[in-house]
């Protein structure tokens, strides 16, 4: 199907990138991997390298983090309370343990950070093509697979309160684990793996049950896709964003929407089911889209 239109994108393909974006990046399927198939398999003449398109998904991952931020409102306040009375004490006591866990998203957001800004745009010239993006997100499916293959091995908690959540965590991840946790997550500069998924699957490596694991991952993804939101935002105000900023807004609407939905329904999700159905789906539609391609 071939959409001819004057216009780079279109205000419908604005928004069903945007929902696909705001799900896609929170559900562990690979929302940058998927914005690179659904254009080639609908026939629009839209690519991942297109400068506007980047642009675009700036602004949608700009709004998911923000939803994100805001959905773990009360919890921020906590960690960045816990990270003050660290600095005040000039350590973190036993008893702190929301000071412990924003010190270990502090660490765990390092090594995604510096990650990314070296290797981001080459990664995303060279795995640029619709092919190559089927092909990793058959490969996600595979490390989501092992991942649930750890989930069985991991232990079962006995509540989901958020306060004894952070506890865990805060008691069973070590920084060295945090830091493994923050580059798996770099994983996801390659079109076609998850970065929900590849922390996930960090955090259960470590130890840390299904529930916190996933807990843990959507907390740190919040300052990693902000600070990458912002730091490419003059690229929207900028020349890249002419002709296309009220399209990429509602795109941008869109992805807020459904990333709210998405934490909502994963956050109880992963309280007891498995990343199997992930693990099948991205196998399916990785396997899918290279016969399509061919």
């Amino acid at each position: 199907m071939l959409l001819l239109t004057t216009e780079p994108i279109t205000y419908f393909q604005a928004i069903l990138l945007g929902l696909l974006q705001g799900f896609s990046e929170l559900f562990p399927i690979s929302s940058l991997g998927h914005s690179v198939i659904l254009p080639q398999l609908l026939g629009w003449n839209i690519h991942q390298n297109d400068p506007y398109f980047i642009t675009f998904l700036i602004a949608t991952h700009l709004a998911t983090a923000i939803v994100l931020f805001i959905f773990f409102f009360r919890d921020w306040m906590r960690i960045f309370a816990g990270m003050w009375r660290s600095l005040a004490d000039r350590q973190i006591a036993p008893d702190n343990h929301d000071g412990k866990l924003g010190w270990l998203l502090v660490v765990g957001t390092v090594p995604a950070g510096l990650l990314g800004l070296l290797f981001q745009d080459s990664l995303r010239t060279v795995f640029a093509s619709a092919q190559s993006a089927a092909f990793f997100l058959m490969l996600n499916g595979v490390m989501l697979y092992g991942a649930e293959r750890l989930r069985r091995r991991a232990p079962v908690v006995e509540t989901s309160d958020p306060l004894v959540s952070d506890e865990r965590i805060s008691g069973e991840t070590s920084y060295r684990d945090a830091v493994g946790i923050g580059a798996a997550q770099a994983i996801a500069l390659i079109p076609g793996f998850s970065r929900s998924g590849a922390s996930m699957a960090g955090g259960l490596l470590t130890g840390l049950s299904n529930e916190d694991a996933a807990r843990f991952s959507f907390l740190l993804a919040t300052p990693i896709i902000l600070a990458a939101g912002l730091y490419k935002l003059p690229d929207l105000l900028g020349p890249n964003g002419d002709g296309v900023r009220l399209q990429i807004l509602a795109g941008s609407v869109a992805a807020g929407i459904a990333a709210y939905l998405s934490v909502r329904f994963l956050t109880r999700y992963f309280e007891t089911r498995t990343l199997l159905p992930f693990a099948i789906y991205c196998l399916v539609v990785g396997v899918f889209a290279i016969v399509r391609f061919v």
